[in-house]
């Protein structure tokens, strides 16, 4: 099982920037495939970006396409989410995600295919 701890959330203004980050446990975090995901209020939760093992190959739902990066730093166990021009619909809690075991690309973007989550961090974007 792998440990994963989201730190990063905070209320930030309209148009502003936070960086997201995931500390994950294990010694073969290099060989996780890993994702965002994030839950507003009242709503199911949505994939937000993912990141392929070796970090060559990004995913992003179309509503964060151009504004959030996602990247990984296998030596540190960790995955960032840098988000930009934050908008008020981006308000929720944001999810890590693990996958410890191989997974197609077309899986990426499916929250039941990851194996392991973070307790989440809270992001507010205030207009």
């Amino acid at each position: 099982q792998v440990q994963l701890v989201e730190s990063g959330g905070g209320l930030v203004q309209a148009g502003g920037s936070l960086r997201l980050s995931c500390a994950a446990s294990g010694r073969t975090f290099s060989s996780y495939a890993m994702g965002w995901f994030r839950q507003a209020p009242g709503k199911e939760r949505e994939f937000v970006a993912a990141i392929s093992v070796s970090g060559g190959t990004t995913y992003y739902a179309d509503s964060v396409k151009g504004r959030f990066t996602i990247s990984r730093d296998n030596a540190k166990n960790t995955v960032y989410l840098q988000m930009n021009n934050l908008k008020p619909e981006d308000t929720a809690v944001y999810y890590c995600a693990a996958r410890t075991s191989p997974l197609r690309s077309y899986y990426y973007t499916t929250a039941n295919r990851y194996t392991d989550w973070g307790q989440g961090t809270q992001v507010t974007v205030s207009s």
